[in-house]
């Protein structure tokens, strides 16, 4: 499989000013045989600026410092100072900034360094961006997109361990992605930008370095993943296992180790929050007719209850052999002790048990 190489523009620097040159040179960003979904969602943005003028990126440390996380690496080299913005340490205004640029016809990309910190923005993103198309009758779109690492990393403490998943789905006038995958990740954002309406893209820190097998697709510039729509990870026929984001990976491990023991489980990657891929859902229970949900959030309130009470009110309900299991976080602050931390979120140990528990094995 041949190399994809993104070019990154060359730069001069004098005394008086910084110039910045078209294209000469390649970048070090190179697919071979691996991925990672780092590299997928800058490819992503890449591609998409490359595609249409109009996006830019904006946010903390997002252009000379190639971003806290290195999701930018390039961009700021190759498109300049105008259309990868550092901005202040103030995220209510940036995301207001982006907003604004949004209804005056631009597609800004609003990078948070972590989705805790989008709270001192919510304001901008509920009644700014979400409610404004509704309230203009629809005349007015906003097509933004707030990206950035959402729950827990490692040792980062309540303040910055937060999984906002449920809190934003539940609210209408957005659409909430919550990519696993580097396909997720780079086929997800390209359709996030793309989008004429407000998303909220949940990534995860933790997954950001994750090796994943090179594909053909994540080499096409028009590779893109619908939204609304989730993917089966596994087949399997006993038990269905629902996750999001870096849950899947957890999901995908307890799996395997349930047909060590005989348990076939299907695991599904929603992808999407909102709007929930219900069809999919609905299909595997019709199959397994049994099961458990896992994610790193809450569980009063959480993705999961919202499953549960979807699947209590409709005809599947009457599918099910056995009770829902949501496998969540415990309901405390996330600590910052490590050892205190791995009781606190989900294990693949707790997946299994639930799984063994809903089969009544």
């Amino acid at each position: 499989m041949k190399a994809v190489v993104f070019p990154v523009s060359s730069m001069v620097v004098s005394s008086a000013r910084l110039v910045i040159r078209r294209p000469l040179s390649t970048s070090t960003v190179r697919f071979n045989q691996t991925i990672t979904p780092r590299d997928a969602l800058n490819a992503a943005m890449d591609e998409e600026m490359e595609r249409d003028e109009r996006v830019f990126l904006l946010g903390e440390e997002v252009a000379q410092f190639d971003g806290a996380y290195k999701v930018s690496r390039g961009l700021w080299k190759k498109y300049g100072d105008k259309r990868v913005i550092d901005t202040p340490i103030t995220e209510m205004g940036f995301a207001g900034i982006a907003v604004g640029a949004a209804m005056a016809g631009l597609r800004p990309i609003c990078e948070f360094m972590t989705f805790n910190f989008s709270m001192q923005a919510i304001d901008q993103v509920i009644n700014s961006a979400a409610k404004t198309f509704y309230m203009s009758a629809g005349l007015m779109n906003v097509p933004i997109v707030f990206r950035g690492p959402n729950g827990a990393a490692s040792g980062v403490a309540a303040q910055h361990s937060q999984c906002f998943s449920a809190w934003y789905s539940h609210c209408p006038g957005l659409k909430v992605l919550a990519p696993y995958s580097p396909e997720d990740c780079k086929g997800l954002l390209k359709s996030a930008i793309r989008d004429p309406d407000p998303v909220v893209v949940l990534e995860n820190e933790i997954m950001y370095g994750a090796q994943f097998p090179m594909t053909d697709n994540l080499s096409s510039k028009d590779f893109t993943v619908p939204i609304g729509k989730a993917k089966i990870e596994r087949e399997g026929k006993n038990i269905t296992i629902v996750a999001h984001s870096r849950s899947v990976e957890w999901a995908l491990e307890a799996a395997k180790k349930l047909s060590e023991e005989g348990i076939d489980a299907e695991v599904i990657n929603l992808r999407t929050l909102r709007p929930l891929d219900e069809e999919a859902i609905t299909k595997s229970i019709m199959k397994t007719h049994h099961i458990i949900n896992v994610e790193q959030g809450w569980p009063q309130s959480g993705v999961g209850a919202e499953i549960c009470r979807r699947i209590m009110e409709s005809e599947v309900f009457f599918q099910l052999d056995a009770p829902v299991i949501n496998v969540t976080a415990v309901d405390i602050p996330v600590p910052y002790a490590k050892t205190l931390e791995v009781h606190t979120l989900p294990q693949v140990s707790d997946i299994v048990r639930a799984a063994k528990k809903v089969l009544s094995r």
